[in-house]
């Protein structure tokens, strides 16, 4: 007998954690379904030593995760069993890491193993999110529609995340040619004139003393410099790993101008499309907002969704509590509402993360023609100063030579 670690959502969408005995992760399963849990996740408890050992392993990205789901359900529905087609993803990969993995999926599928606990003995390299929806199609008894919907769902969040991505490229290598070449300003350019200054014996002005002292630091202390950055992240990381902190933090960026906005269209997309995608794979309402809402990032959204959980428990729907949380935008609650009225909540969430999907992108537009030309005035501005500081001791010089 192995003992397992397990984690399960009751009916009334509790979640539950803890450790039974069992031969395999399917007896598992099985006794907590029979126990009237959904399992959402189920592993063996590990020494240290296997732990450590398990950090080397090489994840799989989300690229590639994608790309197999798709290619797993175009040969399931091509009439392939589930062993025959992990055989041929494990024949076709090139990928040494993503070969091992497809193996072990498929040893243990045809040792009696549900194709969901495979997935779930991966040591975590498919999310919970995926692992219960392969658990529902499962159960349904349409594996291949649930992970043709799965590869749709996977291929937008993909978009979504690249969409930015990309728009965030050309700032950060502005922003980046900015600082190297007021850095280079400071420790090339500046000593120059420095030498000439001590020539001259006279009292620099302020502003040049400043920007004397600033390329005197660069120069002298630049390690110091990058410790103390490094030290700094240390910090800032630590402190947002505590969830009061990461509370307060998230709820000050939603109040950002743009910025802000931006958020909140990001995460109301992404909720969007995980609950969709779940409601369409069988699961009820309230399991599938407990599974959504851990796609959240932004903790001040997630500790919303909780409340309107909690309200949900007690039969109040979805959009009232939503609504009354002000937990998503007006638009995005309106729209729940009119899906749960109708009773295709499902298909009006699908729309709502289409139209944040859009919003997003133009929001992120709307960002990069305000943020462009900000940090070129700011470099301009950063240039010309240190510029001014250095003609000023020569003005000063020259009138004293008069």
């Amino acid at each position: 007998m192995t003992k397992f670690f397990y984690k399960a959502v009751k009916p009334d969408g509790e979640l539950l954690e803890g450790e039974l005995e069992a031969a395999d992760e399917a007896a598992v399963i099985r006794e907590l379904q029979g126990n009237g849990l959904i399992p959402i996740e189920t592993r063996t408890t590990k020494s240290l030593i296997s732990k450590l050992g398990g950090v080397r392993r090489r994840r799989l990205s989300q690229k590639e995760i994608g790309i197999l789901t798709r290619e797993l359900a175009t040969l399931l529905e091509a009439g392939m069993t589930l062993d025959r087609s992990l055989q041929i993803l494990t024949e076709l990969t090139e990928a040494e890491h993503l070969m091992r993995v497809l193996a072990d999926l498929q040893n243990r599928v045809r040792g009696g193993a549900t194709f969901s606990s495979a997935l779930d003995a991966q040591d975590g390299q498919f999310a919970r999110l995926y692992v219960n929806m392969v658990r529902a199609g499962e159960a349904s008894g349409a594996l291949d529609q649930v992970l043709d919907r799965l590869a749709d769902y996977l291929e937008r969040v993909a978009e979504l995340r690249q969409t930015v991505t990309s728009a965030l490229v050309y700032p950060s290598i502005l922003l980046f040619v900015a600082a190297l070449s007021v850095i280079l300003l400071l420790v090339f350019v500046v000593p120059q004139f420095t030498v000439l200054f001590e020539d001259m014996g006279e009292a620099l002005p302020l502003p040049t003393q400043i920007v004397v002292a600033t390329g005197d630091l660069f120069r002298n202390y630049w390690w110091a410099m990058l410790c103390m950055i490094a030290l700094i992240a240390v910090v800032i990381e630590r402190q947002l790993q505590k969830p009061e902190v990461r509370a307060r933090v998230d709820d000050k960026v939603l109040g950002l101008p743009l910025f802000g906005d931006l958020i909140w269209k990001m995460e109301t997309a992404r909720l969007c499309h995980t609950l969709s995608t779940l409601l369409k794979n069988g699961l009820p309402l309230l399991s599938a907002l407990t599974l959504s809402k851990e796609v959240v990032s932004n903790q001040r959204i997630f500790g919303l969704l909780n409340e309107a959980g909690d309200d949900l428990k007690h039969g109040r729907g979805l959009a009232g509590p939503l609504a009354r949380l002000q937990a998503l935008p007006d638009l995005a609650l309106q729209m729940i509402r009119v899906g749960e009225e109708s009773g295709a909540l499902d298909a009006m969430l699908a729309k709502i993360a289409s139209i944040y999907d859009r919003e997003t992108r133009i929001s992120v537009q709307r960002m990069l023609t305000l943020l462009e030309p900000i940090l070129i005035i700011s470099l301009g501005i950063v240039v010309a100063g240190i510029i001014m500081s250095i003609l000023m001791a020569i003005l000063g010089a020259n009138e004293l030579v008069v």
